[in-house]
């Protein structure tokens, strides 16, 4: 079955919402951003895979000011497997507290819950190399 338009909207809101909720540290609104299950794959940062809002929320806090003062998100781009799994490919760019600035490509998996759209998986990848394929 093929996403709907309001569908699209609702997983480009989705993913925008990232930014605002780790920004501004409401670690307690992880259930409008991901599934309980998720898993957060940090593992080119070095910190593995993050299972659960909690380890998400515990990696942010322990990060503390070497967390990026903003993340912004762009380039969103939905697909649809034959299977119906819905994939998110987006990229990023971070601002530090130095005003040093990095990209990453996020490799997401979304779900549809009661809810609304979640992010099940989420893959971190940094972009150290122009024309990196």
């Amino acid at each position: 079955m093929a996403l709907s338009v309001q569908d699209r909207l609702a997983v480009h809101e989705l993913i925008s919402l990232h930014g605002h909720l780790m920004d501004d540290g409401e670690f307690d609104r992880m259930g409008e951003l991901f599934c309980a299950d998720v898993i957060y794959d940090v593992s080119a940062f070095g910190f593995g895979e993050l299972r659960g809002y909690a380890a998400i929320s515990e990696a942010g806090l322990a990060l503390g000011d070497a967390n990026p003062i903003g993340h912004h998100v762009t380039n969103i781009r939905v697909t649809e497997d034959p299977d119906g799994t819905v994939r998110v490919r987006s990229k990023g760019i971070g601002v530090s507290v130095t005003g040093g600035v990095g990209s990453v490509v996020y490799e997401d998996v979304v779900r549809r819950e009661a809810a609304g759209w979640r992010i099940a998986y989420r893959k971190v990848l940094p972009r150290r190399t122009p024309l990196q394929p």
